[in-house]
């Protein structure tokens, strides 16, 4: 069986198609990235702003050809906080499946974390017996910890680097004031959603594996000192909360631009790295955690993983079911990926 998973998150749209056979590890077959950039383009009024959606629909589109080329079975084709939370947003997903033929779904904040955190057991094993993994997004943060297949906790936050960096930092660099700020309100957020659940998620629990997802957990490992991404996915990248907070207050005082030149960070992300350090740092010193292991699965792999289950166990879609789009039309290899911007 050949899938394709498409995740249109709050800075690009990634596609990841792989061959799925019983009793045999998933192959990929080919990926494709294109930015969106939603997270930047979000209006005051939670609408997102035209020249964004037609980058979503463009990238939607150059997906859509891709996974038909490659002849998928099925197109897994969802949509993340950024347009989730959009109060257009149902404008933007008639608009996309009319010029598409794809019809994006949504995973709640839980399903994102439960997902993320199958995508990490997958990659560690049993030999890490207790998982506690942070992803976080433009839009988001998940956390999710348990000594099972399944989490026992799993929480999504409106912590997301975007969306912080777009409310509480618009300076470039931004005040000194409203970093300290922004700290606060990390700190009460966390306190007082995770805080319920401190038990389950304490990173000093015996047997506990603290594991990051996500571009910016990666990029700010990397930032540390860490293995650079084109090493490859098997060098092993630890994130470390001493460092971090050091790195703090150097990127409070540059702007993106100086920022984009530091190792390790990409220029689509140098805008709202402060923010996700700043969630990272509060993150794990909420949970007691010193060092982040990062893995290189995450939410893609997460639902591939679901896939790969309900081969040898149908039962697991009424359990988990999951958002599919129809397998492509033929008609979308002629999608021009300029035809919305110049409508």
């Amino acid at each position: 069986m050949r899938i394709g998973v498409l995740d249109v998150g709050s800075n690009s749209a990634h596609l990841k198609i792989v061959d799925l056979a019983e009793g045999r590890p998933p192959r990929t077959v080919a990926t494709l990235k294109h930015p969106t950039r939603l997270a930047e383009a979000i209006d005051p009024d939670g609408t997102i702003g035209e020249e964004a959606v037609c980058r979503l629909v463009g990238a939607v589109g150059q997906a859509a050809c891709t996974a038909a080329l490659h002849g998928v079975d099925e197109l897994v084709a969802f949509a993340t906080s950024a347009v989730r939370d959009a109060t257009d947003r149902d404008e933007i997903l008639a608009r996309v499946a009319d010029r598409t033929g794809v019809e994006l779904g949504f995973l709640t904040g839980g399903q994102e974390a439960t997902l993320t955190f199958h995508a990490v057991r997958a990659w560690y094993g049993w030999s890490a017996r207790r998982l506690l993994v942070m992803d976080i997004g433009g839009g988001s943060l998940e956390i999710a910890a348990g000594d099972g297949r399944e989490p026992d906790v799993a929480l999504s936050l409106p912590l997301g680097a975007g969306r912080l960096t777009r409310k509480h930092l618009p300076g470039d660099p931004p005040d000194p004031e409203r970093v300290r700020r922004l700290r606060r309100h990390v700190r009460r957020k966390l306190a007082a959603t995770a805080g319920p659940f401190a038990g389950d998620l304490d990173g000093r629990a015996p047997g506990t594996l603290p594991v990051a997802t996500s571009r910016v957990l990666t990029q700010l490992a990397v930032l540390g000192g860490a293995p650079k991404p084109r090493k490859g996915p098997y060098e092993r990248r630890v994130l470390h909360r001493s460092r971090l907070r050091a790195q703090i207050d150097d990127l409070a005082g540059m702007t993106a631009a100086e920022r984009a030149e530091l190792r390790g960070i990409s220029a689509p992300r140098a805008r709202q790295i402060l923010a996700g350090a700043i969630v990272a740092e509060a993150t794990m010193t909420a949970l007691h955690v010193k060092r982040l292991e990062v893995c290189p699965w995450a939410l893609r792999e997460g639902i591939i993983m679901h896939r790969w289950q309900m081969m040898a166990d149908p039962a697991a879609r009424e359990r988990a079911p999951l958002p599919a789009s129809p397998r492509p039309r033929s008609h979308l290899h002629a999608v021009p990926m300029v035809s919305e911007a110049h409508a």
